[in-house]
């Protein structure tokens, strides 16, 4: 545990412990398996490495193998770090022409670390592998010099992680702007420390804020991360997602389908019932990033998609809400839509519900069916093509801007900003 906790963040808190774990049911408990390393997270040959530092005691040389390490397990997925920062600003990041992300700097941990977490070298201490930004102004500039921008997404770590009062600073100069019509905040704390909305010392000062911006006329969504029913059936749980509710936001949710936590239809749709029965609405199943642990996590695509369809059709209509199997790949967000044969050959049908060029959006495309390729650079185009239709634009948006970034309908490059997008 040691070893790869030494390259892999691990937290955990006393709910999730207490709470959250059936130590009976340990090392194959879901939300053991969700919080704790395992030694299969690892390479072998790595492992074996640092551990013999760890027996050895070398602190130094620990953290040195550590670091070698994580630089190999492609830490910033998707163009994260060099093409989704319209510019030098830190802790931002513009992806798609209507959503910013922002990295408040004090929201850059969480209540408890999830081992498949895709930002995971936003926690390990390696400064340039690290994107935040401590100055709401910067936020609020921004967007006014963006008029495509109507939403705004706060995540991390976890933005609920910080004070109400901090938390206000970030968000009241965005109240003003006329043409941002969403906030969101993406966030495990639902499930991770429910208390933070009814005990922590300001969880009535954090539902005003909730209640100022609805009164401010702006949606307010809690990207609720989870990833599995349990998180669900706990009272504190229950009564934290009903305080939110009732303070006018909404609640959509997410999370992805990861081997030896939620890899079963039967999982999902619980999940999906539950959350539907106690008014969230679910949102996405995406497909485990090719980041950190994956080989530990990963699932095959064709079968992340089995096991979404047969969910998808155990459940009632107000639970298909949720889109699935999703990549947030390179391009955009890759929904595999299904499987089917055309012209005598078996394919994958693919399309964009988000991208760098809008233009791309929800236009059907097919890979050739593969039934272990794992994420989108393993699929090839089918049906004769030798490329994807978004290939050779991308790679000329690329090409013309280390940062880029979509405007009003077009491919349009800018210098000035920041970082990501969910």
């Amino acid at each position: 545990m040691k070893a790869v906790a030494a390259v892999l963040p691990f937290r955990v808190n006393a709910y999730v412990l207490d709470e959250l774990i059936d130590w009976d049911a340990v090392p194959d408990d879901p939300m053991y398996q969700l919080t704790f390393p395992q030694p299969g997270m690892l390479e072998g040959s790595d492992l074996a490495s640092l551990m013999d530092l760890v027996r050895a005691g070398d602190s130094k040389a620990l953290r040195q193998r550590a670091a070698e390490i994580q630089r190999t397990l492609n830490p910033h997925p998707a163009g994260q770090l060099a093409h989704n920062r319209p510019g030098a600003l830190r802790g931002l990041q513009h992806k798609y022409r209507e959503t910013v992300l922002f990295f408040p700097k004090q929201g850059q941990t969480c209540h408890s670390y999830c081992s498949y977490c895709f930002r995971w070298a936003q926690f390990v201490g390696i400064e340039e592998l690290r994107f935040d930004n401590g100055e709401p102004s910067q936020l609020a500039e921004y967007v006014r010099a963006h008029p495509a921008v109507t939403s705004v997404l706060f995540t991390g770590g976890d933005p609920l992680v910080m004070k109400a009062q901090v938390l206000r600073r970030y968000i009241e100069p965005l109240l003003e702007i006329e043409q941002l019509r969403s906030i969101r905040l993406g966030t495990k704390s639902l499930a991770y420390w429910p208390q933070r909305f009814l005990t922590d010392s300001d969880a009535d000062e954090l539902s005003r804020l909730f209640e100022d911006v609805v009164g401010a006329n702006k949606n307010l969504a809690l990207m609720a991360h989870y990833s599995h029913w349990r998180e669900l059936e706990t009272p504190v749980a229950r009564a934290a997602l009903r305080r939110v509710l009732s303070a006018g936001a909404t609640v959509r949710t997410q999370a992805p389908l990861v081997r030896h936590v939620n890899d079963s239809p039967a999982v999902w749709r619980r999940l999906w019932q539950d959350q539907v029965q106690l008014g969230a609405v679910p949102y996405y199943l995406f497909v485990e990033r090719d980041t950190g642990a994956k080989r530990y996590f990963e699932v095959p695509l064709a079968r992340a998609l089995e096991i979404y369809e047969t969910a998808f059709r155990e459940v009632s209509g107000l639970a298909r809400t949720a889109r699935g199997p999703v990549m947030s790949a390179m391009p955009g967000k890759v929904l595999i839509d299904g499987v089917t044969n055309i012209a005598g050959e078996r394919v994958f049908v693919l399309k964009l519900i988000q991208a760098r060029d809008p233009s791309w959006a929800n236009r059907p495309f097919f890979a050739r069916f593969d039934p272990n390729a794992r994420w989108l650079h393993e699929l090839k185009p089918a049906l004769g093509r030798s490329q994807w239709f978004w290939e050779r634009p991308l790679a000329h948006m690329l090409e013309k801007s280390p940062a880029t970034q979509p405007e009003a309908g077009k491919i349009a490059l800018s210098t000035f900003g920041p970082h990501d997008a969910e």
